[in-house]
């Protein structure tokens, strides 16, 4: 990457002024520039300052604090997204101090934790901020000196002149603060950089080791009452009626009462957020501590309406193989004519693929703080999507947005089940109409019993073959609620197969849906790359070669609907091929393959399973990941193997489904995880190249099931259609002479 020249406008992109304590506060627009088609040189002069979204503070002696406005859910951007800023900056990062913002809608935007997108939105401002606001630091120098800023230079906030005098950035931050923007800035060369593609410490790992208060379960507030909530035992049902007479007796219960109407009222108004969020009426129990609330709420009694749709797992499961036959789909990607390829094929293959349900399981169970006053509606703790929330609440209480004070806190897991906030609008709906400061806080049986569920999901994949080359695909899903958004079908091997066709279909259910870890993907992965190798056997070829020259014959240029790079996923499993091994191990160890494209990201997997007392278990996979640049290569492996593991327990392990509507599990005697023993090595490798970085936090997930299932059919000769692998433990049973496929 050569050196990039950036135009500013001053007004626009940034403001500085004089702090009370002395220093120089820089506020800087962190995703404008990667707004559509919003490239540089940016023109912002008809915004007024403040639509700034971050800020970036000098004090005198030299220290920097960056105000990181994205919510880290442990995806690390509170650690890499400064990094790039004091790149460029050009400042030690033993210097940097790094505060977590809050929502704030007019100096920010997309504060959201979702995607694998954050570090993708921020690079080119982030960058872009740090070197302006080094540029004035430089300008302020020179100016004192009396020399042209081009004489001079900078190391770790040391600013050098031609005749080797130097100064620090905290003695000349006072004076930058009165200078003009600079209209054009420099953008260091991937080889000078000194902080970005270094290995760096979560800025939060010792408070987190020592258990200071991060999280949201830490927050407290003096006079702060504690809510549990009771909720419907079943999906769709309404409370009646309920007899509180002996909870309210318990001790430490302050209050009990019921919520729902402002809520209900909300979802009328936009019904499409109402598959995320129950609508029932629900009972509150207000306490001095959580125990309290919790066991006060085990003996109310309530009243459920039963006059609702009962919806089973085995009803889901015949209703979601009936759209699978039937003909009611959306097309979202169709290329030529998918039913001729297969009236002239020579071959048909045709499999289908099941999922269940996944709750998220986040460590940290859902809670939030709420303190609704007259004057304002204060908000804290972990969310995915503050500002989203935020407006929500303001509607729902019937409030001005300016009033809404939103502060995050950091995660304990995410994986998409804080996008919702259910429990944020739960705890403004109870503050609202107690007038206290409320912390409503979820056991692990709220959590798993009332959460926002992977969807269940079929896909049914057929391919034609005519004179040994693939020449039609049809993939079909047919899910509860959600259907695969409209990046997918434009995924690998979309634009490699002439005859190419997505359908789509789906049954509402009242049980809730939404993202889980890499949506859609995470399970679609493993059906088509399972698949790919199944055809690849079917036809006789090489399932390596097979995948390599489907990638050649995809023409991304001319379509433009393509969102992989078919090059650099041919480099990914070249290199997967050669560091895992691939062909080459000994006697005992049983591998397999998969490579998938989701997140912007390209990866590669190789899982190898060896047998132990009859038992085939995973012992290693080898991952490859091309992210284009990598900022923090610490942050990058601790992702990178999170997803490996998570996508293996998952696979193997994760069952979850209803019984008239109400979840079969609630707490993990029931609910199966992956446990540390049963982890494999992950063996990382990163692509090097100066391409933008893209997504971590999800695309080493979805590939870790195919490799595993195809691994296991190398080792026992049976296929798996069906997750989680555990569940038909008959196809695990490994022959006396295993089958390698």
């Amino acid at each position: 990457m050569s050196k990039s020249t950036i135009q500013f406008s001053r007004r626009a992109f940034m403001r500085t002024s004089s702090l009370a304590g002395g220093g120089m506060l820089i506020g800087f627009n962190l995703f404008q520039a990667c707004k559509p088609k919003v490239a540089p040189p940016v023109d912002l002069a008809e915004l007024n300052y403040n639509d700034f979204n971050a800020f970036i503070k000098i004090a005198n002696n030299g220290a920097v604090t960056i105000f990181s406005p994205n919510p880290e859910i442990g995806q690390g951007v509170k650690t890499s997204m400064p990094m790039i800023i004091a790149e460029e900056l050009d400042v030690a990062w033993k210097d940097v101090y790094v505060e977590q913002g809050i929502l704030d809608t007019k100096n920010y935007t997309r504060q959201v934790a979702g995607g694998s997108q954050s570090i993708r939105h921020g690079w080119d401002a982030l960058r872009q901020t740090g070197a302006t606001a080094k540029q004035m630091l430089v300008n302020a120098a020179a100016a004192r000196w009396g020399v042209d800023a081009a004489e001079c230079s900078v190391s770790e906030g040391i600013i050098t002149n031609a005749a080797g005098e130097t100064l620090g950035y905290g003695e000349v931050v006072n004076e930058a603060a009165t200078l003009e923007v600079p209209e054009e800035v420099t953008l260091k060369d991937t080889k000078e950089y000194k902080i970005i593609g270094t290995d760096a410490r979560n800025v939060d790992i010792d408070k987190i080791t020592t258990g200071k208060p991060l999280f949201g379960l830490d927050y407290k507030k003096e006079g702060m009452v504690y809510a549990s909530v009771l909720r419907p035992p079943s999906f769709g049902q309404k409370l009646i009626s309920y007899d509180d007479t002996e909870a309210k007796a318990m001790p430490g219960v302050i209050d009990i009462i019921k919520i729902g109407s402002k809520l209900q009222a909300l979802l009328e108004d936009d019904p499409s957020f109402g598959s995320k969020i129950s609508s029932s009426d629900k009972v509150v129990v207000l306490a001095n501590s959580t125990w309290q609330a919790m066991k006060a709420k085990e003996v109310i009694i309530a009243e459920w309406e039963n006059d609702v749709l009962m919806e089973s797992t085995a009803n889901h499961d015949q209703m979601l193989t009936g759209f699978l036959d039937g003909t009611q789909f959306e097309t979202p990607r169709k290329d030529g004519d998918v039913e001729k390829a297969f009236k002239e094929a020579d071959m048909v293959l045709e499999r289908t693929y099941e999922s269940p349900f996944l709750p998220h399981n986040c460590m940290e169970p859902m809670n939030f703080f709420a303190d609704v006053t007259d004057e304002k509606v204060h908000l804290v703790g972990p969310i995915q999507t503050p500002a989203w929330k935020a407006g929500l609440v303001a509607k729902m209480l019937g409030r001005e947005e300016d009033e809404i004070l939103l502060e995050m806190t950091r995660m304990g897991g995410g994986f998409g089940r804080r996008l919702y906030g259910d429990f944020v609008l739960e705890a403004a709906e109870i503050s609202d109409a107690v007038r206290k400061p409320v912390k409503v806080v979820y056991s692990r049986e709220d959590d798993m019993g009332v959460g926002v569920y992977r969807p269940a999901i079929k896909y049914r994949i057929k391919a034609a073959v005519k004179d040994g080359k693939l020449t039609g695909y049809h993939l079909k899903e047919a899910a509860i609620n959600d259907n695969m958004y409209g990046l997918i079908p434009n995924f690998f091997p979309a634009g490699a197969v002439e005859n190419y066709q997505v359908d789509t279909v789906s049954y509402k259910s009242n049980i809730t849906t939404g993202a889980w870890r890499a949506p859609y993907t995470n399970f679609l992965a493993y059906a088509e790359q399972s698949f790919f190798d199944e055809l690849a056997e079917a036809m006789e070829v090489d399932k390596i070669q097979f995948r390599i020259d489907l990638l050649k014959k995809v023409d991304a240029e001319a379509d433009e609907r393509i969102q992989y790079a078919p090059d650099r996923m041919i480099k990914v499993i070249e290199k997967a091929v050669e560091k895992s091994g691939w062909g080459t191990k000994p006697k005992g160890v049983y591998q397999g393959f998969v490579n998938y494209y989701c997140h912007n990201t390209h990866v590669a997997e190789v899982a190898d399973v060896e047998i132990e007392n009859g038992t085939p278990v995973v012992k290693k996979v080898t991952c490859v990941v091309d992210c284009g640049i990598v900022v923090n290569p610490m942050g990058a492996l601790n992702q990178i193997e999170g997803g490996v593991i998570d996508g293996i327990g998952h696979s193997m392990y994760g069952d979850f489904g209803f019984d008239a509507g109400t979840p079969m599990a609630k707490n993990f005697d029931r609910y199966r995880l992956i446990r540390m023993k049963e982890a494999p090595k992950v063996e990382v490798h990163l692509m090097q190249n100066d391409y933008t970085p893209t997504g971590l936090g999800e695309p080493t997930l979805p590939p870790a099931g195919g490799a595993v299932a195809n691994a296991l059919k190398a080792a026992t000769g049976k296929r798996i259609y069906q997750q989680p692998f555990m569940k038909n433990p008959e196809l695990l049973k490994v022959p006396e002479e295993p089958i390698i496929g």
